[in-house]
């Protein structure tokens, strides 16, 4: 699980000096996004995503954070479309929030809001179209404030998460996981790095960390999540289909049929512990 943060190139602050003239038009086109195999997710999120991806807790002791699943290898968004659409109901507000973010000022008092000049849809001359980032007395525009609201709420549920994660430590229910799937054409990917609750460490909590976790909703999270690690398989499904896609007729044959009298109910995702 890498690149995570990459879909940022080249961010700077916000400012009337800088940006006064300038624009943003945005489109459905997530080509951004086409090289991350995975993007942090809030807690807040688990209901939505949990029915389409697979969310996994990714990091370590010091910087865990949920993430979600979008592909097996390193640098492969299966929820990418071939137009660069997202492929999915449900978009994370990590990738929603592009190209916006928050950073902390050099003193680390404060969190300012930077953009992406990187982006596309980042126009220098605002009368080619798209929304105006300041107004002509150089305040922010209607539009900014509500990038800005977005983004604050965005923090408020980041920290939240960064509670709900500090927990889990503290609890000692993580383990290392690997996820392995067999390419139509042969071989097998493996991806890891990342971390999944145990049930078994999860069903021997004592009864007061289980009501804990029942009485603040984290308890309905974690089985969001295990339930989540289902969509493995059709991640697989979506491996394969792009790896057919991408093959001459003859191989997509072979391929077939090295792959069809092996498939069991769990469609070739395995998760194990690493």
């Amino acid at each position: 699980m890498s690149k995570q943060l990459l879909i940022y190139e080249s961010v700077v602050p916000l400012n009337a000096a800088r940006h006064g003239g300038c624009s943003v038009e945005f489109s459905d086109d997530y080509a951004f996004s086409g090289k991350v195999n995975s993007v942090p997710l809030l807690a807040v999120e688990f209901p939505h995503a949990a029915a389409e991806y697979p969310i996994v807790f990714s990091g370590n002791e010091n910087a865990l954070m949920p993430a979600v699943i979008l592909g097996i290898r390193g640098d492969e968004n299966l929820f990418l479309s071939k137009k660069n659409g997202w492929d999915a109901k449900y978009i994370p507000a990590f990738v929603r929030r592009y190209p916006f973010v928050f950073s902390t000022s050099p003193d680390g008092q404060m969190l300012l809001l930077c953009i992406d000049e990187a982006y596309p849809g980042f126009k220098r001359d605002a009368a080619s179209g798209g929304e105006r980032l300041f107004d002509d007395n150089g305040k922010p525009s209607s539009y900014v404030d509500n990038v800005l609201k977005f983004q604050q709420e965005y923090q408020t549920q980041f920290l939240r998460t960064q509670t709900f994660c500090k927990n889990l430590r503290e609890l000692d229910i993580l383990d290392p996981m690997l996820a392995q799937v067999e390419m139509p054409a042969g071989g097998r990917v493996a991806l890891g790095g990342f971390m999944a609750v145990s049930r078994p460490k999860l069903k021997a909590l004592p009864g007061d960390k289980l009501a804990k976790l029942a009485q603040t909703d984290e308890l309905e999270l974690l089985y969001l999540h295990l339930q989540s690690m289902r969509n493995f398989t059709d991640l697989k499904d979506r491996l394969a289909k792009s790896e057919k896609e991408r093959l001459t007729p003859s191989e997509s044959d072979q391929a077939a049929e090295r792959i069809t009298p092996s498939r069991n109910q769990n469609g070739h995702a395995a998760a194990a512990a690493g």
